[in-house]
C-alpha cells in the first residue's frame, strides 16, 4: 500500500491507496499551538490506524524542503520544523522501502500534471492560489529541481523594485484584505457586502458569488487580481514557456470569471512571438490535489 501525506499550515490529510485511486482518507486540522510535534503525533496515531504494510510514502510539505535527504528547511506558518529530518522520521516508523519528500506545490503540480487538469500536456506549471502563493513545474511527468531547497517560488517574485510580490497581492490573505478594507466604503444594500456578512476572515470564499450578481466591487476586486495575476505569470512563460498553466488553490474556486479574465491580460505582457502564450486551466483534483501528487511520487 502507498501513502501519500498533505503537511500544511492549516491541514493535515493522509491518503492510502494507489495513483488518484484513495482507499483510505484521513483529515486533521492543524492546531498551530501544538506545532510541528501536534502534526507528527497526527501522523504517528494514522500510521498505526492503516491496514496494511506501507511500501512508498509520499509527502507535499508546506515549505521549501531538501528533496535529496527529506530533510525540512523551515515552515513559515507553523513552529518547530526548521532542519527536521522527515524522511527519517517516517523511515524509523514504518517498512517502507521508498520515501519522498517534496514542496507541496511541487507536488501539487505533479498530481495535476498526470491526473488533472495538465494530463493532455507535456510541461505543466502549476500555481497555488492559497494562504500563501506558490509553484511548480512538471516536464515529461517530472517535477523540475533546482539547488536545494526549492525553486519555483513564484510567490516570491518581485512585481517592482519596491519588493511588491505576487503572494502580497494574489494569496487568499491578499484579498481578505482587500474585501475589508473595500467594505468600510460600500452602501448596506451592496451585494459583496450583503454575501461576507459578519465574517471576519476568508472574506475571499464570497466574491464568486457576489461577481455572478453583478456586484461592481467583487467584479473590480477579481478584474485587479486577474492583471496581478497575468503580469507575474508572464514572466514564468519567458523563462519556461510551458504549455499550460494549471490555477490552483482557495482562490481558483473563484472559477472561470478568474480563469478567463487571467487569459485574456497574459498576452498583453508576453513578447510577440510567446503570444497568444500557453493555455490557462483550472485545477481539477480540489482538495485532493497534493494527497494524489504525493502518491504519484
Amino acid at each position: 500500500m502507498n501513502l501519500g501525506i498533505e503537511i500544511g499550515g492549516t491541514k493535515l490529510q493522509l491518503v492510502a491507496g494507489e495513483a488518484a485511486i484513495l482507499r483510505h482518507h484521513f483529515r486533521f486540522t492543524v492546531d498551530k499551538s501544538r506545532g510541528a510535534a501536534g502534526i507528527l503525533a497526527h501522523i504517528d496515531d494514522t500510521l498505526r490506524q492503516l491496514p496494511e504494510p506501507i511500501q512508498t510514502i509520499g509527502v507535499g510539505f508546506g515549505g521549501p524542503v531538501d528533496t535529496q535527504t527529506g530533510r525540512i528547511a523551515t515552515s513559515h506558518q507553523i513552529e518547530g520544523w526548521a532542519g527536521f529530518g522527515l524522511g527519517e522520521w517516517l523511515r524509523q516508523r514504518t517498512s517502507a522501502q521508498r520515501i519522498r519528500v517534496e514542496n507541496d506545490a511541487n507536488v501539487a503540480a505533479l498530481g495535476e500534471a498526470l491526473h488533472g487538469a495538465g494530463r493532455t500536456f507535456r510541461q505543466v506549471f502549476y500555481v497555488t492560489l492559497g494562504s500563501g502563493v506558490g509553484g511548480g513545474l512538471v516536464i515529461d511527468g517530472q517535477i523540475y529541481h533546482g539547488m536545494p531547497p526549492g525553486e519555483t517560488e513564484i510567490g516570491h517574485l518581485r512585481l517592482d523594485k519596491a519588493g511588491t510580490t505576487l503572494e502580497s497581492v494574489c494569496s487568499g490573505w491578499a484579498v481578505d484584505r482587500e474585501i475589508r478594507e473595500a467594505q468600510t466604503n460600500l452602501p448596506p444594500d451592496s451585494i459583496l457586502k450583503q454575501v461576507v456578512g459578519a465574517a471576519q476572515t476568508g472574506e475571499a470564499r464570497f466574491l464568486r458569488e457576489a461577481f455572478d450578481r453583478g456586484d461592481p466591487t467583487a467584479q473590480r476586486i477579481v478584474g485587479r487580481l486577474a492583471d496581478d495575476l497575468a503580469f507575474g505569470l508572464s514572466h514564468a512563460v519567458h523563462l519556461l514557456h510551458p504549455d499550460v498553466i494549471v490555477l490552483g488553490g482557495g482562490l481558483s474556486l473563484t472559477g472561470e470569471p478568474l480563469r478567463s479574465a487571467v487569459e485574456r491580460r497574459l498576452p498583453a505582457y508576453l513578447m510577440g512571438a510567446f503570444q497568444p502564450g500557453p493555455a490557462i486551466r483550472l485545477a481539477e483534483l480540489g482538495e485532493n490535489t497534493v494527497p494524489i501528487g504525493a502518491l504519484s511520487l
